[in-house]
């Protein structure tokens, strides 16, 4: 029976296909391919809704339970799906951190998630002793895998699975509001929020997804983004795990997504908009193909036309590339593929006009406010700008987050109560144009304010960026003599680094100078990498870049 809980549609997928593949880890045996070896790690829907339950009931008699915050750091495989589905059968609150945030921010995040539990791989407890996280309030852990370093002072998975492996896990009516989960935002432009999940917003969010794509029990999706991942269980799909570092998501072996892909037959794949761009030139170069996949999911970052257009060459002529809009509070907001933005739109981002992000879905209620950096209480009808005017999206709806754990200032900026609930402010600027489709014009905090104008980064960039010397671009505002002034940094195709860079800067002035909106840019530095997000390898560091950009015209 469905319930609020996303674990509850494991067991009805175990019941409907219960020899299916849910989770697939790439095999290591990439020259042989027979049956055997591919799918050598693997649990089938009735596997792992039998594991899972087994470590609900483990995890239970060892402490762990209802509304408890657990930390889980363990590393995209069997264990990690089996241990999630786990905790959501037992109401537990999954506790998600990204070790890519780094050692400085991890400690934070977990500092203001105060977690109960903690489960996870030897390095991660070698961690947590070391550097004492969250030492305070953590009173149950849990070993996955062995380590002779920690000894029998951590409880291992193994004793977990054998406490309990001959009962029966009963399952609770789970409260739809009740958190489910606590979620971190990349920390791109500070340092990573804790987001509160309810069960209600998963449900939300796999219902959007299941619709917005059309998703069929049976597919099989190539996962390279684990938490987005989960949802694939749930859907009934088989997930694929290939191997690769998933902080790293722009340095993957582009033969090994490839071969994933074609050994397994994936239907679906999600890719950062830089792991599009590294597999898609390789696989352009190579003349490999990707003849299976049904539709192409890519998240984090506007992605590149050149890039869609590449990737596009190795897929059927009729499978479009999806870029789902959103964010961690609100997941997705909106949806548009590929064929709208390369015969459409991507005209009009390179005059200036942002990036189509395509219609909210279904069950949102999408506005665009007036720009203010100051916390808005209440919702008023006059907040709201009308169809062309950049401003602040705001959204409400079922798959939208209440709240940040632990960061009431937070929360009160982002949230706009109305009678009904409350609108989300995403941080993020854009209109709706005469058709109601979502224009993303940049984040609000990296906005250009100088004494004449406010200038929005994906709007100017996306002038720049169409010269095709041009690999990305970013805006930034640099205080020189007591003003902000904006500066374009520029990160050239690596064939490209040793062009001639006073040439292309004044090709790139004469770009600049038809448009009222980059007319008044003076400087150009060049760059030779930006600095990018950990999750995607795509949100550029604009705040990093203003740093390096003000000591380079100094």
């Amino acid at each position: 029976m469905i319930t609020a809980n996303i674990a509850s549609h494991l067991p009805v997928m175990a019941l409907q296909q219960p020899d299916t593949h849910a989770v697939v880890v790439q095999s290591t045996a990439a020259n042989d391919k027979s049956d055997v070896v591919l799918y050598k790690n693997t649990y089938t829907y009735k596997e792992l809704d039998e594991v899972s339950n087994i470590i609900a009931n483990g995890l239970k008699i060892h402490g762990i339970g209802k509304g408890m915050r657990t930390v889980l750091m363990v590393k995209p495989g069997l264990d990690f799906f089996a241990l999630v589905f786990a905790l959501f059968k037992l109401e537990a609150v999954l506790v998600a951190v990204d070790p890519g945030m780094g050692i400085k921010n991890l400690g934070k995040c977990l500092a203001e998630a105060e977690p109960e539990a903690f489960i996870g791989i030897s390095t991660a407890h070698i961690a947590r002793l070391t550097l004492g996280w969250a030492k305070k309030t953590i009173s149950k852990t849990v070993l996955v895998g062995n380590n002779l370093l920690l000894g029998s002072c951590i409880t291992s998975l193994e004793k977990i699975k054998a406490s309990a492996k001959d009962r029966n896990f009963e399952n609770t009516k789970t409260v739809a509001e009740d958190m489910a989960a606590i979620l971190f935002t990349s920390g791109s432009t500070g340092i990573p929020k804790g987001v509160v999940y309810t069960h209600a917003n998963f449900t939300a969010q796999h219902e959007a997804l299941k619709n917005l794509y059309k998703i069929q029990a049976g597919e099989i999706d190539l996962a390279t983004f684990p938490l987005f991942a989960l949802f694939a269980p749930a859907l009934g799909m088989t997930s694929v795990i290939p191997k690769m570092d998933f902080t790293r998501p722009g340095h993957v072996n582009p033969k090994t997504i490839i071969d994933a892909v074609n050994d397994y037959k994936c239907t679906t794949m999600f890719g950062s908009p830089a792991l599009l761009n590294r597999v898609g030139k390789w696989g352009g170069a190579n003349e490999r193909k990707l003849p299976t996949l049904k539709r192409v999911l890519s998240a984090g970052a506007p992605v590149a036309p050149s890039v869609l257009t590449r990737f596009k060459s190795l897929l059927n002529d009729d499978v479009q590339i999806f870029t789902p809009y959103g964010a961690t509070e609100s997941l997705p907001v909106s949806s548009v593929g590929s064929n709208v933005i390369l015969d459409e739109t991507a005209a009009a981002t390179s005059e200036g006009k942002g990036v189509c992000v395509g219609k909210p879905v279904s069950s949102l209620d999408t506005r665009i406010i007036k720009i203010t950096d100051d916390v808005i209480s209440n919702w008023d009808n006059d907040l709201a700008l009308a169809a062309n005017q950049i401003g602040e999206i705001c959204v409400k709806g079922p798959q939208v987050t209440r709240s940040y754990f632990n960061r009431h200032a937070e929360t009160n900026l982002a949230k706009i109560k109305t009678e009904s609930g409350f609108y989300h402010r995403m941080g993020d600027m854009g209109y709706l144009d005469n058709d109601g489709r979502i224009w993303f014009c940049g984040r609000k905090s990296q906005r250009v304010i100088t004494e004449i104008e406010t200038l929005y980064t994906i709007c100017c960039e996306g002038i720049f960026n169409k010269h095709e010397s041009v690999l990305r671009t970013a805006l930034v505002g640099v205080r020189l003599k007591n003003k902000i002034v904006p500066v374009i940094c520029v990160e050239l195709e690596a064939e490209l680094k040793s062009i001639d860079k006073k040439k292309l800067t004044e090709e790139l002035f004469e770009l600049a100078s038809h448009y009222s909106i980059t007319k008044n840019i003076k400087h150009i530095l060049f760059h030779s990498g930006f600095p990018v997000d950990i999750r995607h390898n795509a949100k550029i560091g604009r705040e990093k870049l203003a740093i390096w950009a003000e000591e380079k015209l100094r």
